[in-house]
């Protein structure tokens, strides 16, 4: 399996600069490298109409954020703005580039990429407040012998350290033999029905030395931060060996099921996406034409679920309430490090699967993540006490140019103003 999440810009820029990817970096972004700009997409774009709910000052304000992302060249763009009483709805842009007047549908699927991270977090707390899962465990305590050699080191590696992305494992997307030939039409198209074992992606990344090693004494206090997706899947696989049941079920039975979330699912090992949606393209790195990037295979706790902007608005809004966690457990997870250079964004701190960051007009900040998968932008983010959420999914993703950066600004920006109201 070549995987497609988010945490692919290290090996995307190996292969836009020529040279080989590293064997670790001390700060593994989360976006794909960005768009020299092809452009806004021309011709005649679908009418831009109000979705369900949402007051019209509030929808007008959605409206021209969602215009602001499709102007940076996004294909389509569908946001949603949710309270425990209201919904607020927006979109712009095409389902396909070859059907100028298709809008992208209300509700569409989309893959959220490493916005499953959270969902992933969420379970290992909730093992935790059971008593069944310490944070202070050892990855060597649950997957024996799994994390050894090159100077990695499970006994010195506990589930905080990973949930929270301060392991200093390698990350397997960019330490990956197939890293270079995954940023390329041919490549994908190579790829993209190919899976690969979980334990196989960790055995991956062990075949780099580590960034470092957690602290010997207090593994858990361990502050240093490199974002890897390779955390993420030793986490599930210990939620596989604690449960006794595969990820995918206890995600089902933990939070999709008492969510109601009827529109979010784990696809196991199908490539596709259900209807409705819109197709994701992706612009691979010196190339002049879009490559329908759809269909892709593989993908576990790190990043492959499929939902919509109302379901992973109801999940985030449900966790920062206490829906999902106990009181302890939300606050560990609220427990942050520094997570410089991370996205285009200044303050920016990492918790157990969720991230933090101050924002103009907010006193208290905002919860989010957000997740990249070829053709996908998934940005969210929620207030503190749950009472607001706001979601986007934004389909289009160049890689190499700089016009993705000002797309992923523009999202930001979305988001922020619906939490804030400014």
């Amino acid at each position: 399996m070549i995987s497609r999440r988010t945490g692919l810009a290290t090996a995307a820029a190996a292969l836009i600069t020529g040279v080989s990817a590293p064997a670790a970096t001390a700060s593994a972004p989360r976006r794909a490298t960005p768009p020299p700009s092809h452009g806004p997409h021309r011709g005649p774009a679908p009418r831009q109409d109000t979705g369900p709910g949402g007051d019209t000052a509030s929808h007008d304000r959605l409206q021209r954020d969602v215009d602001a992302v499709l102007a940076c060249g996004a294909t389509g763009v569908l946001a949603e703005v949710q309270t425990a009483d209201d919904r607020t709805t927006a979109r712009a842009g095409r389902a396909d580039l070859t059907d100028p007047q298709g809008p992208v549908p209300w509700d569409a699927y989309y893959r959220i990429g490493s916005d499953t991270k959270t969902i992933t977090a969420v379970l290992a707390l909730q093992l935790v407040g059971e008593g069944r899962l310490a944070l202070t465990d050892t990855v060597e305590r649950w997957l024996p012998g799994a994390v050894r050699g090159n100077g990695n080191d499970g006994r010195r590696i506990t589930v905080a350290n990973l949930l929270r992305q301060t392991s200093g494992l390698n990350d397997y997307l960019a330490v990956s033999p197939d890293a270079a030939d995954v940023f390329t039409p041919d490549g994908y198209l190579r790829a993209r029905f190919r899976n690969t074992a979980p334990e196989d992606q960790l055995k991956s990344a062990l075949t780099r030395p580590p960034l470092w090693l957690p602290d010997a004494g207090h593994p858990e206090r361990e502050r240093r931060w490199g974002y890897s997706n390779t955390n993420y899947v030793a986490a599930g696989l210990i939620i596989e060996q604690v449960t006794g049941h595969p990820w995918a079920q206890e995600v089902h039975d933990r939070i999709i099921e008492p969510l109601g979330l009827r529109h979010t699912l784990t696809p196991g090992t199908s490539p596709y996406v259900p209807a409705p949606t819109a197709t994701a393209y992706t612009w691979f790195p010196d190339t002049g034409r879009p490559t329908d990037t759809t269909l892709a295979s593989g993908g576990g706790a790190d990043g492959s679920v499929i939902s919509t902007t109302h379901d992973h608005g109801v999940f985030l809004r449900a966790l920062m309430s206490g829906r999902l966690l106990r009181p302890a457990q939300l606050a560990a997870m609220k427990e942050t490090v520094a997570a410089e250079d991370w996205i285009g964004a200044p303050g920016v701190r990492y918790g157990l699967g969720i991230a933090w960051r101050p924002v103009a007009g907010s006193r208290d900040g905002i919860w989010f993540h957000g997740g990249t998968h070829l053709g996908i932008v998934s940005e969210s983010g929620v207030t503190p006490d749950g009472t607001r959420a706001a979601t986007s999914a934004t389909f289009g993703l160049r890689m190499g140019d700089p016009a993705q950066d000002a797309q992923d600004a523009a999202t930001l920006r979305l988001v922020d103003r619906a939490l804030t109201g400014r």
